[in-house]
């Protein structure tokens, strides 16, 4: 029998189809036509098991087309306070499960995600804009977490250590924080979700997620998948409203102990005043503003195609993205011809054509931004060059655009860009490179392209980033710490050390024990 609940109202049979109909006909037959399984297009919250309607609903855009998807349901401070409220009841009794039961369920959303990666992905390019290929390499890569945290749910260890204090046993133990909060950013709707979620619940926390109001859909499916899987009723929560409410609630509450956030410093900065007051373990992913360093030995065509693909990756809206790429002054040209020639092929337009090469961008203002960069550019003396844009895609494209003689004082040098605009720049000497990717606030990401280990050994150790990558694009994964330093973030996610922004240190003094003696 197929039963369809709300917070208050409990429906099966017809009226459950009565229900879904008017749910789902709302939305626009575009996302039901690219789905295999409709269920997976929610949009009610997803609170202690149950599917919520809110106060109010709040329209979701296809930023490709500017159509109506969907719909979601706001969410009032009652409902967000009954939500953590029942999370923090939740969280006692899946910290008791055993570590192996938490590993398997995790083991089954796992594999759900990844045999609806086809859906998931579609959802994701209606919904955010990347191209179909990044959206299915990001279910890909979001479910990896899971698979990663699954097995790391059994191997949380403590210490023992030598005793000071005669007829004692010292040692630690890792205990789960408590309900932990993970406000989510729309550029990467679905991993980021499971990078966060997948190591909270590993360790036996429950979570409450508040998706980007931009794509909301990708979160609400992954908890459609999380209880097919059998994760407990008010273990992995989802919820939508009004930002600054939701996010106020969620910090100032003492009920929520952990705070996980991906997305601008300036709201990282807000959330950190907001969260004082409880003093929250916090973990931030931020800004970023990665130089992107050509080593004088390095081939000009590889240094380009690797810049292309570093620069452009998710339309440019990626905190990985290239923003300053750094040539020597003796290559700065030929560099410049290779960009551009490539950047020349690449193909602006909706993500479900499999010729895309770069998507819309999430918003008109996301547009403007990028026409501001360019602008400002242009009105201190830089050169731009822009690919080619059809002038019939809808207004939240934007040609992929080259910026050179670029000088500090211009935004495309001193800001994360977040847009296809890249910002070429020519150095005279290894350490003046070295301070041109150090001079932000930033410090996330950088990479480095060149043969000289002694040149690349010093790029390592001169960049003031919490991760460099050398002579590859790609850098990030589970194995791996993701994380900055600066005003980049705090904490790291992903890897071993991704429990630690969901767990505490517990030590214990065993005294009064019987004096062992020798045979």
């Amino acid at each position: 029998m197929t039963v369809f609940q709300s917070r208050d109202l409990h429906y099966s049979g017809s009226a459950a189809n009565a229900l879904r109909h008017d749910i789902a006909g709302k939305a626009s037959s575009d996302v039901l036509a690219y789905l295999d399984d409709q269920r997976l297009f929610r949009q009610l919250a997803y609170c202690n098991g149950k599917w919520v309607n809110g106060d109010s609903d709040t329209p979701v855009l296809n930023p490709a087309t500017g159509e109506v998807l969907g719909y979601t349901a706001s969410l009032n401070a009652t409902q967000i306070n009954q939500t953590i409220d029942d999370a923090e009841a939740a969280f006692h009794l899946w910290r008791a499960e055993s570590a192996e039961t938490r590993a398997k369920l995790l083991m089954k959303w796992h594999d759900l995600i990844m045999e609806n990666q086809h859906d998931l992905a579609h959802l994701m390019v209606l919904e955010q804009g990347k191209t179909l290929r990044d959206a299915e390499g990001e279910v890909e890569y979001g479910a990896s977490f899971i698979h990663w945290f699954a097995e790391e749910a059994k191997r949380v260890y403590g210490d023992t250590m030598p005793s000071h204090i005669p007829n004692a046993h010292l040692a630690t133990l890792r205990e789960p924080i408590g309900v932990a909060a993970l406000i989510t950013p729309w550029n990467f709707p679905n991993a980021m979700i499971t990078r966060k979620a997948a190591a909270a619940l590993a360790i036996g926390c429950s979570v409450i997620v508040k998706p980007a109001e931009e794509t909301p859909f990708s979160a609400l499916a992954l908890a459609e998948l999380a209880e097919r899987a059998g994760i407990p009723a008010g273990v992995f929560n989802v919820v939508m409203g009004d930002a600054p409410m939701v996010s106020t609630q969620l910090c100032q509450s003492d009920n929520v102990k952990a705070l996980s956030f991906t997305g601008s410093t300036r709201v990282g900065r807000l959330l950190l005043e907001q969260s004082a007051q409880t003093v929250k373990k916090s973990a931030m992913e931020l800004g970023g503003n990665a130089p992107f360093i050509v080593l004088p030995d390095m081939d000009i065509q590889q240094a380009a195609r690797a810049a292309i693909d570093a620069k452009f990756q998710t339309s440019g809206q990626d905190c990985l993205a290239a923003n300053k790429i750094l040539v020597p002054r003796d290559k700065h040209q030929a560099f410049v011809d290779a960009f551009a020639a490539l950047m020349d092929e690449l193909e602006v337009g909706n993500g479900l054509l499999p010729s895309t090469d770069i998507g819309p961008l999430i918003s008109a203002r996301a547009v403007d931004k990028a026409q501001a960069i360019v602008d400002d550019a242009i009105a201190k003396g830089a050169t731009v060059m822009g690919g080619k844009l059809n002038p019939n895609l809808g207004e939240n494209f934007f040609a992929p655009t080259l910026i050179t003689k670029v000088t500090p004082d211009m935004l495309v040098y001193q800001e994360e860009n977040f847009c296809p605009v890249a910002g070429v720049i020519a150095y005279d000497n290894l350490d003046e490179a070295i301070a041109m990717g150090n001079d932000t606030e930033y410090g996330l990401s950088a990479y480095v392209y060149g043969n000289d280990i002694r040149d690349i050994w010093r790029c390592l150790r001169g960049l003031e980033v919490g991760m460099v990558s050398v002579n590859s694009v790609k850098m990030t994964g589970h194995p791996i710490p993701f994380g900055g330093v600066k005003q980049s973030g705090l904490g790291r996610e992903g890897s071993r050390y991704g429990i630690d922004e969901f767990s505490e240190i517990k030590y214990y003094c065993l005294g009064g024990l019987p004096t062992v003696s020798g045979s």
